[in-house]
């Protein structure tokens, strides 16, 4: 279990919407009596963990389809297209999911303490290496895992090798034959007694409210995202960068309430398109002998709603991939994605959005390790690496 001042294996991160929590005094999460918990005790607390991540994932697939919302499309836009529209996009998401989940803090309805990204054990040489892999790998792939899901929610089956290839090798390097080579290389660490978070680190140093800065920064970002560029001017670009913000909030809050109702003891989570797809995958295959989750509700979710997006644009249609070469690449794009997230504690949507969205202090440097990343695969690709004659 990953918890305060502890020590913890990072891949134990990946399994927190299974694992119990406990509250500050040690005792298991309160339970509100009444009818507030009835849905948990009709649905099952793990099928209403599943619905909640099903609801975020279907506005994140639809967000991928009508809004273009795509990491690797904004880093791509933004080094050879001459636009930043995408990438304030992205930013404007970080920014309303900053805002939404201290404002849940505020009001007593979300703990940012309660998720593991504040107190997991972090290393910053895993968010670099794991970032630059992930970032790497998807140029090489053409999309991340989130991407994919959306893209094979269009009919796209070259996207689907992408999402099973990434999630065996998520899985291989959390508890597989990769697991030892990993805990070998960045050497498990003793998690803080303090949450590892931006805001947190000046409400305790100045004595000031934890929601407060949050909000403030949240603002901040959000302002950042509409001064100059063009994304003022591209409202269906705001209204969808709005969407994916509230995404991430809803699942705080949805998993928060879980935590705080139920007797389980789930984790309060977010959006992460790593090991959850090949959680999905097991589940797949052993439904019988396991529960549902946040994660392969997720999953599933943006799936759909990808799927439901290419009918509304009409851009439904079977793809399958012709050159043998461009599925090396893909296939190794993906297991890089897969390992690189999970050394990484997170992908371009774990880290990029959900630890963000808590101002994690592994969140910039993963992200900026992922544009690095992808900005050299893109390179590579586009460019080539030979000097110019």
């Amino acid at each position: 279990m990953i918890g305060r001042g502890r020590s913890s294996d990072w891949s134990t991160s990946f399994f927190a919407n299974r694992t119990s929590q406990t509250d500050e005094d040690g005792s298991a999460p309160r339970k509100l009596t009444g009818g507030e918990h009835d849905v948990l005790d009709t649905l099952g607390e793990t099928n209403v963990m599943a619905v909640i991540g099903l609801f975020g994932g279907l506005l994140l697939g639809l967000a991928a389809r009508l809004g273009r919302f795509c990491t690797l499309g904004a880093i791509e836009d933004w080094l050879y297209g001459g636009s930043d529209t995408r990438l304030r996009m992205w930013a404007l998401a970080i920014g309303v999911a900053i805002l939404g989940s201290f404002g849940l803090m505020a009001v007593g309805l979300f703990d940012p303490a309660r998720s593991f990204y504040l107190f997991v054990a972090w290393s910053p040489a895993a968010s670099i290496a794991g970032g630059l892999m992930f970032g790497y790998g998807m140029a090489m792939a053409g999309n991340c895992g989130y991407g994919a899901l959306a893209r094979l929610g269009g009919g796209d089956l070259r996207s689907f090798v992408i999402v099973v290839v990434m999630g065996l090798a998520a899985y291989a390097t959390i508890s597989g034959p990769l697991a030892w080579l990993r805990i070998v290389i960045f050497p498990p660490a003793s998690a803080g007694s303090t949450p590892a978070g931006l805001a947190h680190l000046i409400g305790d140093t100045f004595g000031l409210s934890v929601a407060a800065i949050g909000i403030v920064i949240g603002l901040t970002v959000i302002t950042l995202s509409l001064v100059g560029g063009t994304l003022r001017q591209d409202r269906r670009a705001i209204g969808w960068g709005i969407v994916v913000g509230l995404a991430v909030v809803s699942s705080w809050a949805g998993t928060y309430y879980v935590d705080q109702n139920g007797f389980g003891g789930l984790a309060v989570v977010s959006h992460t398109f790593a090991a959850p797809v090949g959680e999905t995958i097991l589940y797949g295959m052993t439904a019988t002998g396991q529960h549902l989750s946040f994660g392969i509700g997720s999953v599933a979710g943006v799936w759909i709603g990808a799927f439901l997006g290419s009918l509304i644009k009409g851009h439904f249609r079977w793809e399958a991939c012709e050159d043998p070469r461009e599925l090396r690449r893909q296939i190794l794009g993906a297991a890089l994605m897969g390992v690189g997230a999970v050394v990484a504690i997170g992908c371009s949507i774990g880290q990029g959005l959900s630890a963000f969205s808590l101002l994690a202090f592994s969140a910039p440097l993963t992200f900026a390790a992922i544009f690095a990343g992808a900005a050299l695969g893109l390179r590579q690709l586009i460019e080539g690496f030979l000097p110019a004659e």
